[in-house]
């Protein structure tokens, strides 16, 4: 009987599943996953878990009764160490290998570890146990260093920070979101925090991080040191490929694969999620992401095209990622392109405010928005509808602007 093998039991691999019984598929679907925990959602790690509201078991992506639904066979604990395209196999760690018809690869990124070693009170966030752990420590400490400025760094400083301790960012770049949005968005961004009580140490690298009698010291590279009970590590991440090593796909920052999300190397493999690398039409060139919108959006193309052969669809999505930070909800859609200077709509110093970007021919590419819903919705509509101009964006902006109701 045909059987689909998903590896890795996160968002990308749980909605693969729920794809692939919405498309069609009758099958039996087995889902593999190298941590004990049933699958659960990631984003809330940084936010509302650290944070304490939001129980860990309330994360979860597959209650009994939906798991039961899809009728799947749940392999947690036991990760894949390789994979056979020639007699199409997954071979797990428990010595076992199970046969496929089809498998996809969904086993989605891991936090780049820490240059320093690991002392103790030092943490990397990217699992439940990560969560876990740093939690536990920031209940007995009253300061903590976050090593990394980007989106997770600032969540977890901004919940730090709202459990009432003493919080330092440091980055190496002086504005750690400008290759991504352009010198004058990520100057707002790098301004939400100091307000907010947080210390900033952006443009100053970290040399060491040593563990002392009276907790943790990180020496920068201009000769300062930071003391702290706690430091978090948040430089990026890795996917998870080397598994793969020997089997002949196609591996680099990834596993590359073409338009529809097939591997290049391993016929009747798919990839979704942070592991994916794929081919993109509207840009032409290979690209990985690593955010929650498109693991689920690949999710759904995979789910199709496995059941649909003789009806492939492009994976051709537009971006959207998302970050609550202190009392800001930041939202980006689209690609910021840093070609033509963003134009500005609303006040930063409002904590409202939309920044357009566009190409050189005018043509709209790509939006980050802060504490402005409407202004996102509107903006994320023209991109996802195709090309739209600059001047369109600015009055989908201005007309949101014009509508009643919370923003």
């Amino acid at each position: 009987m045909s059987r689909v093998v998903i590896v890795g039991a996160s968002v990308a691999g749980v909605r693969t599943a729920q794809a692939l019984r919405r498309e069609g598929w009758a099958g039996p679907i087995v889902l593999i996953g190298d941590e004990d925990a049933i699958p659960y959602d990631k984003p809330p790690l940084s936010k509302a878990a650290l944070a304490g509201t939001t129980p860990l078991d309330q994360l979860c992506l597959l209650p009994e009764p939906r798991a039961a639904g899809l009728d799947l066979d749940l392999r947690l604990g036991s990760a894949a160490v390789g994979l056979d395209v020639v007699e199409q196999l997954v071979h797990l760690a428990d010595g076992t290998s199970l046969g496929y018809t089809d498998a996809v690869v969904a086993t989605g990124a891991r936090a780049r570890p820490s240059p320093w070693g690991t002392p103790r009170g030092l943490h990397l966030l990217r699992t439940a146990d990560d969560c876990r752990r740093l939690g536990a420590d920031l209940a007995g400490a009253s300061s903590i260093v976050v090593i990394g400025g980007g989106f997770i760094g600032s969540e977890v400083a901004a919940t730090a920070r709202g459990r009432g301790l003493q919080v330092t960012i440091v980055d190496p770049v002086p504005l750690p979101m400008a290759r991504i949005v352009g010198d004058e968005v990520a100057a707002i961004l790098a301004g939400v925090h100091e307000p907010h009580g947080v210390t900033t140490r952006f443009g100053v690298g970290v040399h060491d991080v040593r563990e002392t009698e009276d907790g943790l010291v990180v020496a920068l590279t201009d000769g300062g040191e930071l003391h702290a009970d706690v430091a978090v590590v948040g430089i990026g991440a890795a996917p998870n490929i080397e598994w793969l090593a020997g089997s002949g796909l196609a591996v680099e920052d990834g596993v590359t694969c073409d338009e529809f999300c097939r591997t290049v190397g391993g016929p009747h493999v798919f990839a979704a999620g942070d592991v994916a690398r794929w081919w993109h039409p509207r840009e032409g060139g290979h690209r990985r992401v690593e955010h929650w919108t498109n693991a689920v959006e690949q999710a759904a193309t995979v789910g199709h095209n496995l059941v649909h052969p003789d009806d492939l669809r492009p994976y051709n999505p537009v971006d959207y990622v998302w970050s609550d930070q202190y009392d800001w909800r930041i939202q980006m859609a689209g690609r910021c392109t840093t070609a033509v200077a963003p134009e500005l709509l609303g006040d930063p110093a409002d904590a409202r405010f939309a920044a357009l970007y566009r190409d050189e021919t005018g043509r709209f590419t790509g939006a980050v928005t802060a504490n402005w819903q409407k202004a996102m919705v509107a903006v994320r509509r023209l991109l996802l509808a195709g090309e739209a101009s600059i001047d369109a964006a600015r009055a989908a902006v201005e007309a949101a602007h014009q509508k009643r109701g919370p923003s």
